[in-house]
């Protein structure tokens, strides 16, 4: 027995059962799959309209789930690159409750666990941290109280 096509209307709600969407994130996994831009532009606002498609719901979860392993710096710039405007960006990351420096000592922790030796160790701790997109104020400040706490 063969399957009918799914609709576009379908295969959006198939892929908002799965986890949040970003709306331009939604419009770029649809649009090979749409007839006309109108439509598909028709089908997102309803969807907005609903409550079933929400940038700041998205932004939200989506921080939250990665918030204990990367810095706001990166939080943004993916974000941004998901698509959601900065004010739906600024609400998400303000909610987020801890502070850059708790989550970034809390990665160092589980990463290393000890005090970088010599200088080699304590550069590649930086660029860690720096990478996971951590202020650089942030990371020294998280690398050198794990060096002063144990001296």
């Amino acid at each position: 027995m063969a399957r009918s096509p799914l609709t576009l209307r379908n295969r959006a709600l198939a892929l908002l059962g799965r986890r949040e969407h970003a709306r331009a994130e939604l419009q770029q996994k649809l649009l090979p799959h749409a007839t006309d831009a109108q439509e598909l532009d028709a089908l997102l606002d309803d969807l907005v309209a609903r409550g079933w498609l929400s940038d700041a719901r998205f932004a939200e979860s989506w921080s939250h789930g990665r918030a204990g392993r990367y810095g706001m710096a990166r939080l943004q710039a993916e974000l941004r690159g998901k698509g959601v405007d900065t004010a739906a960006i600024d609400q998400a990351l303000t909610g987020l409750g801890q502070t850059e420096e708790t989550w970034a000592r809390e990665l160092w922790r589980r990463k290393f666990g000890q005090p970088a030796v010599d200088l080699k160790s304590r550069a590649r701790q930086l660029r860690f941290l720096a990478a996971r997109g951590f202020s650089l104020d942030v990371a020294y400040k998280v690398v050198g109280t794990a060096v002063d706490e144990e001296e």
